[in-house]
């Protein structure tokens, strides 16, 4: 099945979409953005043909049939509910919108459509982290007591419309945090959030975004998880969506990944081989998400990574800016 999409947007990570549009058999038709000299030029560098600078005229040329949204977080939900009405399928950068109200609003969207709604928490599809969540779900390591990742940037980070509140919603929390609370979640079988206390700051940096935090979340499983997320810090424990997870019968991690049990009384390691790979947020799990995206499609029905997800990564997002404004622990609000 080969499929017509176009990007809105032509930063970083829409590059990245480019690509694993190419290598699911798709075919990249258009570019969406208000920069027409930089659209022409990512245009031509991923073999777009045409460029429109909104999204009105892309409906209108009907070049496409899926559209992939990489632009500042608060044009996800206008973008992302446009075409899903006029539609066409979208695939949707994290975090899915600026809140849950919103979030909630692309949903229904999509359902109102019947299209295919993914939103980009990409880790899911990272072989890694889907053989932990299955040795995770076989028992390997007991039931699981609490976890602990990370989401951090140590010694860089972004500028840009990434520190301005009104276009991005939020700081490193809404930024990298996202990717350390939907791993831990994926990893743990995708619990409900019941409650949540964040201390969030900024100590890095000259703007009005939090640049880094701290969050505990309880989920309806009974796990705790702890979560860091930053910018410019000066050390992290381990690379983004690294997460340790502490059970009953064992201790596992994700980047590196290892499981640590004992065997009659004996300390027993499980570390896995994988292919390797040059950078840590490699090619291959965009790839992958492409894949299922466009699996999805073809089928007809919604696969990892769905508005679910998306909805649920923003009410926790919501209820840790809540929490960090009042200093107490809140409940997670759904709707």
């Amino acid at each position: 099945m080969s499929i017509r999409f176009a990007i809105a947007g032509y930063g970083y990570i829409a590059a990245y979409h480019a690509r694993a549009i190419a290598a699911a058999g798709g075919t990249l038709t258009a570019v969406v953005g208000r920069d027409a000299e930089k659209a022409t030029a990512f245009a031509r560098a991923h073999g777009a043909a045409d460029v429109h600078e909104g999204l009105d005229a892309l409906i209108a040329a009907e070049q496409a049939d899926a559209l992939v949204v990489a632009l500042p977080n608060s044009l996800h939900a206008p973008y992302a509910q446009r075409a899903l009405a006029a539609g066409l399928h979208v695939l949707l950068e994290k975090p899915m919108a600026l809140d849950g109200v919103q979030a909630r609003a692309i949903a229904r969207a999509a359902r109102d459509a019947d299209r295919r709604l993914l939103v980009g928490h990409m880790w899911r599809f990272d072989p890694q982290a889907v053989w932990l969540r299955d040795r995770v779900a076989a028992g390997d390591i007991g039931d699981v007591v609490k976890t602990k990742a990370y989401g951090i940037h140590t010694h860089w980070g972004p500028g840009g419309w990434f520190v301005d509140p009104e276009l991005a919603g939020g700081g490193a929390l809404i930024d990298m945090g996202v990717h350390a609370i939907d791993t831990t979640r994926f990893l743990l079988g995708d619990p409900k959030p019941v409650t949540v206390y964040a201390h969030l700051e900024t100590r890095f940096g000259a703007y009005a975004v939090d640049d880094m935090g701290v969050i505990v979340i309880g989920w309806d499983n009974g796990v705790t998880s702890v979560v860091e997320s930053g910018w410019w810090n000066p050390h992290m424990d381990g690379p983004e969506a690294s997460t340790q997870l502490f059970g009953t019968r064992g201790y596992a991690r994700l980047f590196p990944n290892e499981i640590r049990t004992l065997v009659d009384g004996a300390p027993v390691s499980v570390v896995p081989t994988f292919e390797p790979r040059t950078e840590h947020c490699a090619q291959e799990i965009y790839d992958a998400q492409m894949a299922a995206f466009v699996a999805s499609i073809a089928s007809g029905r919604d696969g990892e990574a769905g508005a679910d997800v998306g909805v649920t990564i923003m009410d926790i997002c919501d209820a840790c800016y809540r929490s960090a404004a009042s200093r107490e622990v809140v409940r997670v609000v759904a709707g």
